[in-house]
Order: C-alpha cells, then sequence, then structure tokens
C-alpha cells in the first residue's frame, strides 16, 4: 500500500514535468496528483497562541472611532489638536519640510547606526542648552521617546552595578506614570519599581513620600523623573522639591534618568521646562536622558527622538557611545531620516527658530485656556468640588480624580472617550463642546468624592 502511495506520488511528478501541452498528459498529471500521499499538517503552534489586551490607551481611540454618537469627545489620546478639533502641523515644521523637498541635494540614505550627528547635537543643545558644554554627552538619534527609553533601559540593565543581593538594576518609576513605562524597563531588562508620586486624598505632588521612597530604594538604583509635565498629572515639583530631589539622588548613589516628551509644550517657553533636567547636570549628575519631538514639534508619526548620556570625560563618552551603537544596531539598525531633518532644518534656521518658539506658545497657550475654562464651566454647571488641582497642573493632561466608575459612565452614558485613571487630554476640548463635557463630569461627580 505505501509502495503504491509513493508510486503515484512518483508518477504525478513524472507527468507534471513532461506533461507540457499534451491534454492526456495534463489529464494524468493531476489524476496521479490526487492519488499522492497528503501530508498532514501538525497542529500549528499559532492554533495555541491566546489572544493579547488592547493597549489602554489606543484600543480606547479605535472604540471612539467605532462610536456612532455625533456628540462623540475623544479626551484619551495625548495628541494636540487645534481650536476646530483637528490635528495641527506647526507652520514651522511645514515650511522646513517644504524647503526640504525643494533641496536637489537630498536623499533617501540610510543615516548613520547613531543617527544624523547634526541633528543630535542640535537636539541635545535644545535640552541641555545651546550654549552648554556637551563636548563630554554621548547622543544617538532614537524612535521617538520610546525607543529612547528602551535604549537607556538596556544600557542601564547592562553596565550599572546591580545592588547587594539583587539580580536585576532596578528603576524606581513614579506611581502613577506613563503607562509604557513598565513594560519598556521590563523589555529591557530592568526590576521595575515604584515611589510615591501623587496624592488622591489631595490631589497633588506627595513630595514627602517621593523622598522617602528613593531614600528606602537600594543605594546605587535608578530613578526616573519626568522633566517637566508630568502624564498623567500634571504635577511637577516645585524648584526648591526638585533640588531636595537631587540632593537625597545624590547622596545615595541613585542614577537618574529623565524623560522628556513635553520641553517647549509644557508652559511655552523651551528654556523654562528644561530647569530640572539642567539643575541636575549642573549638580553633578550623569544624567541619561530620553528625548522626544514628538509633542513639542507635533512629529507624532515620524518617531525622532535622542537619547544621551552625560559622561565624565571624552573617553567615557567613546566608550558609551560604542555601547550604545551595539545596542540600536540589532535592534532596528539605524533611524528614519525626515522627522530628524524637520527638526534640524528648524533648528539651523534662525527665522523657522522664531517661529517654532511662537508656534510652541500657541499650542500651549491653547491648552492652558482650556484647562482654566474647564474649571470656570465645571463651576457654572453647578459642581460643588473643588477643582483648583486641575487649575495648578501643567501640561496636555487634567488629572481629575475621578474613579474608574465615573470614567465608565462617562464613555457609556455620554460618549465622552477618556482613560479610566480619570485623565483628560485638554488638546481635546474646544470651545464647541467644552460645556458639553463640564456637565457631563458634573452629573457622574456630583455628590461624589474625586479624593480617596
Amino acid at each position: 500500500m505505501i509502495k503504491s502511495a509513493y508510486t503515484n506520488f512518483a508518477l504525478a511528478l513524472l507527468f507534471a514535468t513532461t506533461a507540457g501541452t499534451n491534454p492526456h498528459n495534463s489529464a494524468a498529471a493531476a489524476f496521479a496528483m490526487e492519488s499522492a500521499p497528503q501530508k498532514l499538517k501538525p497542529g500549528s503552534f499559532l492554533a495555541t497562541i491566546p489572544e493579547g489586551p488592547p493597549d489602554a490607551i489606543l484600543g480606547i481611540a479605535e472604540a471612539f472611532k467605532a462610536c456612532e454618537d455625533e456628540k462623540k469627545v475623544n479626551v484619551c489620546v495625548g495628541a494636540y489638536r487645534d481650536s476646530n478639533g483637528k490635528p495641527w502641523i506647526l507652520p514651522s515644521v511645514r515650511a522646513a519640510e517644504e524647503r526640504l523637498l525643494a533641496d536637489p541635494s537630498a536623499n533617501k540614505e540610510y543615516a548613520p547606526i547613531a543617527g544624523d550627528a547634526t541633528y543630535v547635537d542640535l537636539a541635545l543643545g535644545f535640552a541641555y542648552g545651546a550654549n552648554a558644554d556637551r563636548s563630554n554627552v554621548a547622543g544617538v538619534q532614537s524612535l521617538s521617546g520610546t525607543g529612547a527609553c528602551r535604549i537607556g533601559g538596556r544600557f542601564l540593565a547592562e553596565f550599572v552595578p546591580k545592588p547587594a543581593g539583587l539580580d536585576k538594576v532596578p528603576i524606581y518609576i513614579p506611581n502613577p506614570t506613563w503607562g509604557n513605562h513598565v513594560k519598556i524597563f521590563q523589555e529591557a531588562g530592568m526590576d521595575v519599581r515604584r515611589y510615591r508620586y501623587y496624592d488622591s486624598k489631595t490631589n497633588r505632588l506627595d513630595c514627602d513620600g517621593l523622598l522617602e521612597d528613593l531614600s528606602n530604594a537600594p543605594d546605587g538604583s535608578v530613578i526616573l523623573l519626568h522633566a517637566c509635565a508630568h502624564n498623567p498629572t500634571g504635577c511637577d515639583p516645585t524648584k526648591d522639591q526638585w533640588k531636595a530631589v537631587s540632593d537625597l539622588v545624590k547622596s545615595k548613589s541613585h542614577h537618574v534618568f529623565f524623560d522628556s516628551a513635553y520641553q517647549g509644550f509644557a508652559s511655552g517657553d523651551a528654556e523654562a521646562d528644561a530647569w530640572a533636567l539642567r539643575r541636575f547636570v549642573a549638580e553633578g549628575h550623569n544624567v541619561v536622558l530620553a528625548q522626544s519631538f514628538a509633542k513639542n514639534f507635533g512629529l507624532y508619526g515620524e518617531r525622532t527622538g535622542t537619547l544621551s548620556v552625560v559622561c565624565d570625560s571624552p573617553e567615557e563618552k567613546s566608550a558609551v557611545m560604542s555601547q550604545l551603537k551595539l545596542i540600536v544596531r540589532p535592534m532596528y539598525s539605524s533611524p528614519p531620516i525626515h522627522g530628524s531633518s524637520v527638526v534640524k532644518a528648524v533648528l539651523t534656521d534662525e527665522g523657522l527658530t522664531k517661529e517654532y518658539y511662537a508656534n510652541c506658545r500657541e499650542m500651549a497657550g491653547r491648552i492652558g485656556a482650556m484647562r482654566t475654562k474647564l474649571v470656570e464651566a465645571l463651576k457654572e454647571v453647578g459642581s460643588a468640588h473643588d477643582w483648583s488641582h486641575v487649575s495648578e497642573q501643567i501640561g496636555m493632561f487634567a488629572f481629575t480624580g475621578m474613579s474608574s466608575g465615573m470614567c465608565d459612565e462617562l464613555t457609556s452614558k455620554y460618549s465622552i472617550f477618556l482613560t479610566r485613571d480619570g485623565r483628560i487630554s485638554l488638546a481635546g476640548l474646544n470651545d464647541g463642546n467644552i460645556e458639553y463635557v463640564a456637565k457631563a463630569i458634573h452629573a457622574v461627580t456630583d455628590g461624589k468624592s474625586i479624593t480617596s
């Protein structure tokens, strides 16, 4: 039986190669192939893969798109919108792109592993200061802030000495923080831990808890700090509080990792927004910095950022650069060039730079106006809650204090889509929907606590 089956299979191959245009041979070949044994496909491992949960933020955005309610409002995704609720390309960015398109010398060649060196130096000057000594700062271009965090996490996991008794380098991140931080640093091989940041009883920064937790962390831990406009709370330390954090970190020999996603976008003043980072560098910290140009340049889809490390000597810088390149090369080989070319074009032209800073002020101004109007509208619709914490926050988000149940009710009853931690993206508000949103928030919070 087995012999017969393989004979048929061999005949099938013979007829298939000799059939040509002869219809009789073609028919014979088809018959033989049907008679040949069919190899049974084993159970595919793909059939055993469980479906993963949707991303907490991007999943909400998809639900918003599918919603057919004409009054629906998206205050979830952290991307700027103009007063008409539309995405906004910064005029300085558009002008830079037009120049790039008209440049006959432009090409689409690969960037080096470390990225466009001119862009990287400009980006570091933007962060550390145009007149700052950057000769010992190692920097590579990254896939926005997410990629910078991933590169930095891997670098620190490999080279920071592990505290006694630990098999991984601990990184302390604020509670709460940007949701992607946890997975990024876990995937980078770090032991992710939390430190207190936000006091839900007061809806404000818990500086005492922050300092206590960093004091109790093992000496030589990595401490992640948001450079400005903390996401999701919008609560930043005061200058005196930043100084206290710096002193404590130094006394514990901790390593500082700044994530800077909102420089220029937070207050409208890029120099002011860089104060904490520059203070830590001035005080001698070997800062690691993840830098993104998604929010402040509106380059969300261009994935433009940098990862940098402040070193103490040219020798250290050279060694660090070599290791960063070894991390980047197998990860994504080299970065995309369009976004970095836009940033470079803006920051190398005095006129475009001036226009860019005006664009930043315009974005920050609109966000600030929506923050004020939301608090005023809540009072006007009859809310008796104290919303002053929202007024005191900074950046794209308002951390309202609403519970997950309140957020669910906003979505199910009013088609207002937001994350379940009570964070509202102020960029999603405008004069056409702010009263509706305020009335809905009042409806779900009236008679209930917004502190815990």
